[in-house]
């Protein structure tokens, strides 16, 4: 897995499947929202997300009000996204 940030968008290509693409993926959204109140996560190639990802995620959204839009490239994690009933919550759509 390999992330890229620019501005205010966090681009993760590859599978998220450990605790270290956990932890890679809070310090990269961290540094954004240290001066964003809105993050755009472009999720091109993962079939999922780890639970880790989605507590941290939903965390920002409910508690922080960090407003978060993801761009997802796989209809498998859109589904997922959907059976969780987490598409709206993150504003999640295919890219």
């Amino acid at each position: 897995m390999e992330i890229s940030v620019s501005s205010n968008i966090v681009t993760i290509t590859g599978n998220i499947k450990s605790i270290s693409d956990f932890q890679e993926i809070k310090q990269s959204v961290d540094s954004v929202i240290a001066t964003n109140s809105s993050v755009v996560l472009n999720i091109f190639d993962s079939l999922s997300i780890t639970s880790s990802i989605i507590g941290y995620l939903n965390k920002l959204v409910l508690k922080d009000n960090i407003d978060i839009h993801m761009n997802i490239g796989d209809e498998q994690l859109l589904h997922l996204l959907d059976d969780l009933n987490l598409v709206s919550t993150f504003k999640a759509k295919r890219a």
